[in-house]
């Protein structure tokens, strides 16, 4: 039972928070963010919220993590307000790389079909 409720947990904080950061977070380098994967701890005290975004310029990165790392104080309150738990987990954003590595994947087999 405790694994179905952190699996329900963690898809209810992706939902939110990409809400969240989409209507309520005005900063623009977090514009782009897209929340990929919520991973909970077994006691919801913790949750990492990973995410990718269309560029992968290091300073694009840099800018939405910083971005990021400044909006999880309102992002987290909001997740309070919004989530019917008894208290709401520490948050911390990850880029999430297996995105880019699928991308790497598709370019690496794009460039396969070409010769």
């Amino acid at each position: 039972m405790a694994n179905h409720r952190i699996g329900r947990v963690s898809q209810e904080i992706q939902r939110e928070v990409n809400d969240i950061l989409k209507k309520r977070v005005k900063d623009p380098r977090v514009a782009d963010v897209n929340i990929t994967d919520v991973r909970v701890t077994g006691d919801l005290q913790q949750a990492t919220i990973f995410y990718s975004i269309l560029s992968d310029k290091a300073s694009d990165r840099e800018k939405t993590q910083l971005g990021l790392d400044k909006a999880s104080g309102l992002v987290r309150r909001e997740l309070g307000q919004r989530l019917t738990l008894y208290k709401t987990p520490e948050l911390t954003f990850e880029r999430d790389a297996s995105v880019e590595y699928g991308n790497h994947i598709d370019e690496l087999l794009r460039n396969l079909n070409k010769d």
